[in-house]
């Protein structure tokens, strides 16, 4: 069965291993002074987008992500690995966009994209956490929805098998198609860049990412394959009063930066005495028991 996937994927600042500069002093993230990466549960849907394309011959992937011209750059990492072709929206309009914007003009492309069978993402963005925009794109297009999926099984007869990794254990669930599905961090890891692909895409771009002179526009010309689609609010026939900071309800009344002192913590061995004084002090507390 032949199949149009999309996977949906975000350039978020890397917050795993964050120094002094990483904070604002108003207590925001310095998005300036982390390194840029492709978001860590969107890779592992990638993966499950690359074996579904693998499994079904004649399937494509494709990579669907928003942000400033810089955000290329996760397509790229897309067409690496085995991709097909991308999307990327990119439009002042689009800025400051929280879940609800995001997965309106998520959704809203997904439309100009048209007749797609089975659109993956990850479960959650490490910048938010909130796990909200799968399942709102899903909404705003009527699509069917798995989350937590550890593993696409396979797809046959319109119908996608899916594992899910839930409280308490592992399921296993049918989903007719077309389908929306999330994916855990703790799924199977996307497979490196393969060094041919690279090679064939190290200079592909959206057009917003070249410089005025630039000196590969005749490569462009010859290539078309180079040349990134990027799209605008208007390219898409979004609503602007639904995009950006003005489709975004939520609002951040402040921002507390708490930081625990020395004395707000122990050390504990592996000895029986700490273990039971760490359990009577629990109880005394009335925080177990």
């Amino acid at each position: 069965m032949k199949l149009k996937i999309v996977v949906l994927a975000k350039q978020v600042p890397d917050t795993r291993n964050v120094g002094k500069d990483a904070m604002t002093p108003e207590g925001t993230v310095n998005r300036a002074a982390l390194p840029a990466i492709f978001n860590p549960d969107d890779l592992n849907a990638l993966e499950q987008a690359l074996r579904l394309k693998e499994s079904n011959p004649g399937s494509t992937v494709g990579v669907l992500t928003m942000g400033p011209p810089r955000a290329g750059e996760i397509i790229r990492q897309g067409l690496y690995r085995g991709a097909d072709t991308g999307w990327l929206l990119t439009d002042r309009l689009f800025a400051g966009a929280d879940t609800l914007a995001t997965s309106y003009a998520l959704a809203t492309a997904i439309r100009k994209i048209g007749d797609v069978d089975v659109v993956i993402g990850g479960r959650q963005a490490i910048d938010g956490d909130t796990a909200q925009v799968g399942p709102q794109v899903a909404q705003k297009l009527g699509l069917n929805q798995v989350t937590y999926a550890e593993e696409i099984l396979g797809i046959a007869d319109g119908k996608a098998t899916i594992r899910r990794h839930i409280d308490g254990g592992v399921e296993t669930v049918e989903a007719p198609l077309p389908l929306l599905v999330t994916v855990n961090g703790s799924a199977a890891p996307c497979r490196p860049q393969h060094a041919k692909l690279v090679m064939k895409y190290k200079y592909a771009s959206c057009p917003l990412e070249r410089p005025a002179d630039d000196p590969r526009a005749d490569l462009y010309a010859q290539k078309p394959y180079l040349t990134l689609t990027q799209w605008s609010v208007a390219d898409i026939d979004g609503d602007p009063a639904q995009c950006g900071l003005a489709g975004s309800p939520t609002k951040v009344k402040s921002v507390v930066n708490i930081v625990f002192q020395a004395k707000e913590s122990k050390t504990l061995t592996a000895s029986d005495a700490d273990v039971e004084g760490l359990v009577k002090e629990l109880l005394a507390e009335k925080i177990i028991g």
